[in-house]
C-alpha cells in the first residue's frame, strides 16, 4: 500500500522582464499534474510558484519602458499570477522576491553563509552579460559575442562579495552521486561533468551605485545581492523560513519543517538552469546548514519552426492565445502530450490545429459523444460503476517518472480501443435487433463503454481536470454532455 507523505514542489520563478511564454506554461502544467496526482493519493502537497523581480535586466527594461521599477514588476507579477489561473493550476502559493518575508530570508541565508566562512570581498574585473545577469569568460563567447543574447558583454571593474563555490566540489559530487537526484539521468551526468571540470568562486553582489534595484547586502549599504543568490532563496522563504519555527511556537504550522526538512522536495526547471538549481543552490543550502533538494526535474525548450521563439522573428506563441483558441484543458493537453517532457520540441499553429482536431475533437470528444448518445438512448438508468473497469496503473507510473507524454499516450490508446469496439461490434445496430441475445449483448457493450469513459476520466483528471469532471458528470447524471471540443 502506498505510504502517504508530505510533498513539496516548486517551479522556477519566471523573470518578470517580459510576458509569459510557452516554456513557462509547460513548466507550470507539468508541476500541476504531479500536484493533482499526489493529492488524489492523499499526500499533503505544498505547491510553489511566483516571480523573480530583482536584477539589472528588470531595472533596464523598466527604464526603457519609462516606468518606475516597482510599477513595472507589479504589472508582470499580475500577468504571471493570472497565467496560473488561466492554466487551471491547483491552488499554488505565489511568492514574489519583492515580498518582505522573502527579503528577510535572503538576507538571513547571506548571513548564515557568511558566518560559515563562505563569503568574502574582493575587487574583480570581468565581462558582464546583462542578459545572463552574470560575468562571462572569453571561452563562453563566440567572436566576442554572447551566443545567447547576440551582444558583446560589458567590461566591469568593481568590488564585490564572492561565494566560495570551489569549496563545494567534493560535496556536490557526493550529492550528485545518487541516481534520481536529477531527472533525466543525462542531466545528472552533465552536472557531474560540470563539477569535475572545476568550479570557480562567483560574485554574489553588485555595487548599488550601478544597480540600485536589489536586496541590500546585510551590513553593507553600498552593495545589493546578485539576483540569483536572492531569487533561489524563494524555495524556502515561501515556507516561512527562517521564522516558521517561531510561528509553530504560536500554534501555527511549521511549513519549513514539515515540507522541506521532513518532506520530499522537488524542483522543476528548464534545462538551462542546471548550474543554478543543482549546483549553486545546493552549495548555498549546505553552507547555510539546510537539507539539499531531493530531486530536480529538467524539461527541454519549446521552439517554433526549428527556431527559439522570439518577438523579432515573429514566431512567439502566447499561452494566452492558446487558451483563447483551444480552451484551458486542450492547451494543457498539447503541452503535456505533444511537447516532450525532457527534450526540446517544436510547436507551430499548424501542428497545434492538427493535434486538437485529430485527438480531441475527433478522438476523445467524439468517443464521449457517441457513447453517451447510445447510453441515454438505450439504457433506462445511469450505469453503476464496478471494480471491473479501473484506471490504468501505467498512467500513475508514467507520472511518477515525469513521462507525461507516455501517460497520455496510454490514455489515448484506451480511447482508441473504445472507438475500435464500437466499429467492430456496432452496438448501435445490435440494440435494434429482434434477437434478444444480440440486443442484450449490445446493451452490455454500451454499459462497458460507459464504464470505460469513467475510467478514462479518472486517468485524465491530473492532465485535463475540467474535461474529466464533465465526463464524470455525464456518466453520473446519464446525460450526453455539450460538445467537449468544438471544431475550429
Amino acid at each position: 500500500m502506498r505510504r502517504m507523505s508530505a510533498r513539496y514542489i516548486t517551479t522556477t520563478l519566471p523573470y518578470v522582464n517580459a510576458d509569459p511564454h510557452l516554456g513557462h506554461a509547460l513548466e507550470f502544467v507539468q508541476a500541476d499534474v504531479l500536484v493533482r496526482a499526489w493529492r488524489a493519493h492523499g499526500d499533503d502537497v505544498f505547491f510553489n510558484t511566483g516571480t523573480d523581480e530583482h536584477g539589472q535586466k528588470i531595472f533596464e527594461a523598466a527604464k526603457k519602458a519609462g516606468q518606475e521599477v516597482k510599477a513595472y514588476v507589479d504589472h508582470y507579477a499580475a500577468e504571471f499570477r493570472k497565467l496560473n489561473e488561466v492554466l487551471g493550476l491547483d491552488s499554488p502559493t505565489f511568492i514574489r522576491t519583492t515580498d518582505a518575508k522573502h527579503i528577510t530570508a535572503a538576507q538571513e541565508i547571506w548571513n548564515r553563509c557568511k558566518a560559515h566562512g563562505d563569503i568574502y570581498e574582493k575587487e574583480y574585473e570581468g565581462l558582464y552579460c546583462v542578459g545572463h545577469e552574470a560575468f562571462m569568460t572569453e571561452k563562453d563567447l563566440v567572436n566576442g559575442i554572447c551566443p545567447d543574447h547576440g551582444v558583446a558583454p560589458q567590461v566591469f571593474k568593481e568590488k564585490n562579495y564572492f561565494f566560495k563555490f570551489k569549496n563545494y566540489e567534493s560535496y556536490l559530487l557526493e550529492y550528485l552521486k545518487k541516481p534520481g537526484v536529477i531527472v533525466p539521468e543525462w542531466r545528472r551526468q552533465e552536472a557531474i561533468n560540470f563539477v569535475k571540470g572545476g568550479l570557480e568562486d562567483f560574485s554574489i553582489s553588485r555595487e548599488k551605485e550601478r544597480l540600485a534595484w536589489g536586496i541590500p547586502v546585510p551590513g553593507d549599504d553600498s552593495q545589493v545581492m546578485y539576483v540569483w543568490f536572492d531569487a533561489l532563496t524563494n524555495y524556502i522563504s515561501t515556507l516561512g523560513w527562517p521564522h516558521s519555527a517561531q510561528g509553530a511556537s504560536r500554534g501555527e504550522p511549521d511549513l519549513f519543517e514539515k515540507f522541506w526538512v521532513n518532506g520530499t522536495t522537488l524542483q522543476i526547471a528548464g534545462k538551462d538552469q542546471l548550474r543554478f538549481q543543482s549546483l549553486i543552490w545546493q552549495a548555498m543550502l549546505k553552507s547555510a546548514g539546510i537539507k539539499a533538494t531531493d530531486i530536480v526535474f529538467y524539461h527541454g525548450f519549446v521552439t517554433s519552426n526549428g527556431q527559439k521563439m522570439s518577438k523579432s522573428i515573429g514566431n512567439v506563441i502566447s499561452p494566452y492565445d492558446l487558451v483563447k483558441k483551444y480552451g484551458t484543458d486542450a492547451t494543457r493537453y498539447v503541452l503535456l502530450r505533444h511537447v516532450n517532457p525532457m527534450e526540446d520540441s517544436d510547436v507551430t499553429w499548424e501542428r497545434l490545429d492538427e493535434w486538437y482536431t485529430a485527438n480531441l475533437t475527433n478522438g476523445l470528444g467524439n468517443l464521449v459523444a457517441r457513447v453517451m448518445q447510445m447510453a441515454t438512448t438505450y439504457l433506462p438508468n445511469p450505469v453503476e460503476m464496478t471494480q471491473e473497469t479501473r484506471p490504468d496503473v501505467d498512467v500513475a507510473l508514467y507520472i511518477e517518472r515525469f513521462e507525461f507524454n507516455r501517460a497520455l499516450d496510454s490514455i489515448w490508446e484506451r480511447i482508441g480501443h473504445g472507438d475500435a469496439l464500437i466499429a467492430v461490434e456496432k452496438p448501435f445496430a445490435g440494440v435494434k435487433s429482434d434477437d434478444v441475445e444480440v440486443r442484450d449483448e449490445a446493451l452490455s457493450i454500451i454499459t462497458k463503454l460507459v464504464r470505460e469513459l469513467n475510467a478514462i476520466a479518472t486517468d485524465l483528471e491530473p492532465f485535463m481536470p475540467s474535461t474529466s469532471a464533465k465526463i464524470k458528470e455525464a456518466v453520473l447524471t446519464h446525460k450526453k454532455p455539450e460538445n467537449l471540443f468544438p471544431r475550429i
